[in-house]
């Protein structure tokens, strides 16, 4: 049976074991920026593992707030992907880019907003974020709440009112309103209909909303566009 190996000081930190860590740190304390295979440093991998209080630790060594590793993702993108919320609110704190993407263009707020976390979608609108990033396909925030269903954070969105860009389109011409009727995502849909989302635009396949919509579907999001026009 082959020797189980030794935990380097990269799966230390994102187990959160920090005795062990800073025992290591003591001996070399150029570990804090050396990079594993993925250019990750020791903060990427305290930040994916939620151990706020080891990043804070890596920062009073002077470890760097936004390394990028080989995807560009940032301690922040991570925290933010994995629902990291106090290891998030740190690093925001220490003036972490709120608006860096990775090499697909996917920032902070985009994970959050996929994932339903909606305490980081507010503390990085809080900070800054912009609510109309757009990734590598033209998919903003709201495109991924929309489309995942998470109605609450598509609610987040609705609120900043005039600084949504809420007919916005990615690469297929899909508004956040097509893709929340191709998923039957009908809270969804019908809150954006109720907040001004166009249920006329086609995208490149010629197809509005109301052509990705079910019957009913339908019906009810031209029924909350006409009380809404009627309304004004």
């Amino acid at each position: 049976m082959a020797p189980v190996p030794e935990p380097t000081i990269y799966d230390l930190a994102y187990r959160g074991q920090a005795a062990a860590v800073k025992i290591l740190l003591s001996e070399n304390e150029k570990l804090k920026t050396q990079t594993d295979n993925n250019e990750r440093m020791l903060i990427h991998w305290a930040a994916l593992g939620g151990h706020d209080d080891l990043v804070i630790y890596l920062l009073s060594l002077g470890s760097p707030v936004d390394p990028t590793d080989d995807t560009n993702m940032t301690p922040l993108i991570l925290a933010s992907s994995a629902g990291r919320e106090d290891v998030v609110k740190v690093l925001l704190k220490r003036d972490a880019n709120v608006n860096a993407k990775t090499t697909e263009g996917h920032s902070a707020l985009q994970y959050a907003a996929s994932k339903n976390w909606l305490e980081i979608c507010e503390a990085l609108i809080k900070k800054g974020a912009d609510i109309n990033i757009t990734d590598s396909r033209g998919a903003t925030p709201l495109h991924r709440a929309a489309s995942k269903g998470n109605l609450l954070v598509v609610k987040l969105f609705l609120d900043c009112g005039k600084d949504l860009k809420i007919n916005a389109t990615d690469m297929y011409g899909n508004t956040a309103l097509h893709l929340a009727c191709e998923e039957d995502r009908q809270e969804e849909a019908k809150l954006l209909v109720g907040k001004g989302a166009d249920i006329s635009l086609t995208n490149k396949e010629k197809k509005t909303p109301l052509d990705l919509a079910g019957l009913g579907l339908a019906r009810q999001l031209k029924e909350i566009q006409q009380k809404s026009q009627s309304s004004k």
